[in-house]
């Protein structure tokens, strides 16, 4: 199964979700594909969709599907590398009236530079040949997400374990 999500920022993200659904229809992908649509005028003929899915519920599709397709807000990338996936990052466009900016493409590509554990999509003719060879290219890459709570934690435990130390 391939889940794909847009997020829930009030911009409509067709491009996307369109284009799937095309790929869908010819073929292209030939696995179930589940859609959460969010604000998009766009309507699915060939892929299953909801708008909006309770949390719990996004869990359960990223843990399901083999390829998470996401946009390029960092709570839709960073759920599946924290179990172990690799997301294949559409990041909105302003150009194409998806967001007020470019800030998607621009953080994504940086990420991908640096940690090289998702795959930043910025021109969407390039999806079709990312997904079917997906299993390829991901076998080279490492799905990790450094969780910085614990880093921090551990720091503040020990600047206050030296702040309280007996210093007679």
């Amino acid at each position: 199964m391939i889940f794909v999500t847009v997020g829930t920022h009030e911009q409509q993200f067709n491009r996307l979700v369109q284009f799937i659904d095309e790929l869908k229809r010819d073929n292209h992908i030939k696995e179930d594909v589940v859609i959460q649509t969010g604000y998009c005028t766009y309507e699915p003929k060939y892929c299953s969709f909801q708008k909006l899915f309770p949390y719990d519920e996004m869990v359960e599709k990223v843990n399901a599907a083999r390829i998470v397709i996401t946009h390029g807000g960092p709570s839709s990338f960073v759920m599946p590398l924290r179990i172990g996936k690799i997301p294949i990052v559409v990041p909105r466009q302003k150009g194409y009236h998806e967001h007020v900016n470019d800030h998607q493409l621009e953080f994504c590509t940086e990420l991908e530079n640096r940690r090289h554990n998702i795959i930043v999509v910025s021109e969407i003719d390039s999806l079709r040949e990312i997904i079917a060879d997906y299993d390829k290219i991901v076998a080279r890459m490492e799905a990790t997400q450094a969780d910085n709570s614990d880093n921090f934690n551990n720091r503040f435990k020990q600047i206050v374990k030296e702040m309280f130390a007996d210093k007679s």
